[in-house]
């Protein structure tokens, strides 16, 4: 089977969620300095602000598999541009600090539910032996996103608003990508999945066929047995018995994301480097530094994926992020080596983006049967968002209290996920999303 240029469309467009995801998830980093001065916010306040997009994300991710099963995973991503377009706009005039925060909630009803409905989409128009890739492709998109935030933030910054607009400008910016992404949203086909648990099973074949699927009819009849749609089993009840390792998986790998503290780093990163010594332009620089080392790397992960496969790459990130927090919380506890920060926060972001950061929306989306799976991702989207608000918002009050304890934390959850995925957890790679139902002896 070649890549038909349909089939790339779909994936780069459905992709841009993730653009706006990275994009809303770390321009924050650029403006807690402003926003502190402005509103006068304690630690506590300033983790709030932050944290608030996330609460947004919890129940976007926790939502959207509703309107995914219901509308379709490519309809339901249309309202998700809808809420970052509103988002930004409203953050640019907010009026005071409340209706920043509503704001920022909403764009975080956004976030959490393209990080369901994206993946999802690209994992069901994607074959088997591409689907690492193409799925990462929104992790790409992430990435990106968050580069194009430190980026933006930086060129910002050089402009010399003043601390009333310049944070407005920072988070208003990105109404225009999300704009974008809404019109594009119109080129592309439902996901074939969907259509067959819709009994809309001519539209599922005319889907393949338009992706260069050059087995359409044998696929399709595979997709028809895993749903079963004319003996009533389209739809499922996730928590049962049968779906607790998928459950398992899912769970853990959206936790263990954010227990490597990856976010509360992004989001706090200007003032980790503030704390280290660097003036405010200067973190803004470092910042870019960081996120062009996560776009790099994340590249490289999906050059690999498919051939490597998502288990050791989870291991080889869990030891290399490990030693990076180490020597993170060493240089902090001993306030010694300050020049070795950047370094050793570049790697580590290295470790992360091959590993953690490529595999995550991979991995949800192939292990859940059809039936399930918009379910399942929700619920694997929801476990990473939750544990990402809990973390952000408790970082600045706990970094106040001891700069080194949460990266001693960080690196050990590490090691604790190294024998996790060594032991139980199974390789996706180059199976389909049938057959993959069928391994994990769920069909």
């Amino acid at each position: 089977m070649k890549l038909n240029m349909f089939l790339l469309k779909s994936t780069v467009v459905a992709a841009l969620g993730g653009l706006l995801f990275g994009f809303d998830t770390a321009v924050i980093a650029g403006t807690t300095s402003n926003l502190s001065q402005v509103y006068h916010l304690t630690p506590g306040l300033l983790g709030w602000t932050v944290a608030a997009a996330l609460w947004g994300t919890i129940m976007g991710a926790m939502l959207a598999g509703i309107p995914g099963d219901k509308w379709g995973r490519r309809d339901s991503l249309r309202v998700m541009a809808v809420l970052y377009f509103i988002s930004a706009v409203g953050c640019a005039f907010a009026w005071d600090w409340n209706a920043l925060v509503v704001f920022r909630f909403l764009g975080g009803l956004g976030i959490g539910g393209s990080s369901v409905l994206g993946p999802m989409y690209i994992a069901e128009i994607a074959p088997a032996k591409w689907r690492g890739r193409m799925v990462g492709f929104f992790q790409f998109n992430v990435v990106a996103g968050i580069l194009l935030a430190y980026l933006s933030n930086y060129l910002v910054g050089l402009q010399h608003f003043g601390i009333d607009h310049e944070w407005r400008w920072k988070l208003g910016i990105s109404a225009i990508p999300a704009a974008l992404f809404f019109l594009m949203l119109f080129t592309i086909p439902r996901s074939p999945r969907w259509l067959v648990k819709k009994r809309r099973v001519a539209e599922a074949r005319e889907v393949l066929r338009l992706t260069g699927d050059e087995n359409y009819e044998n696929d399709l009849q595979d997709i028809v047995a895993s749903i079963d749609a004319d003996h009533g089993h389209a739809d499922e009840p996730l928590f049962s018995m049968k779906y607790m390792f998928p459950i398992f998986l899912a769970v853990s790998i959206g936790a263990f994301n954010q227990l490597a503290g990856i976010n509360a780093i992004l989001y706090y990163l200007n003032d980790i480097f503030a704390h280290a010594g660097f003036n405010k332009v200067s973190s803004d620089l470092q910042a870019v530094y960081v996120g062009l080392t996560n776009l790099v790397f994340t590249m490289l992960a999906m050059s690999v994926i498919d051939k490597v496969g998502r288990k050791k790459l989870l291991l080889i990130g869990s030891v290399g992020t490990a030693a990076c927090l180490g020597g993170v919380a060493f240089i902090f506890s001993t306030g010694k080596h300050f020049e070795l920060l950047l370094f050793l926060l570049m790697a580590y972001i290295a470790f992360f983006a091959f590993s953690q950061g490529a595999v995550i929306w991979v991995y949800i989306s192939e292990v859940f049967p059809n039936r399930v799976r918009a379910k399942g991702q929700s619920l694997g989207s929801l476990t990473h968002w939750v544990m990402n608000a809990l973390i952000s918002g408790i970082f600045p009050a706990l970094a106040a209290w001891s700069r080194s304890i949460p990266f001693v934390f960080f690196a050990s959850m590490m090691v604790l996920q190294f024998f996790v995925v060594l032991f139980i957890y199974p390789e996706t790679k180059g199976i389909s999303l049938e057959d993959m139902q069928k391994k994990l002896h769920l069909a």
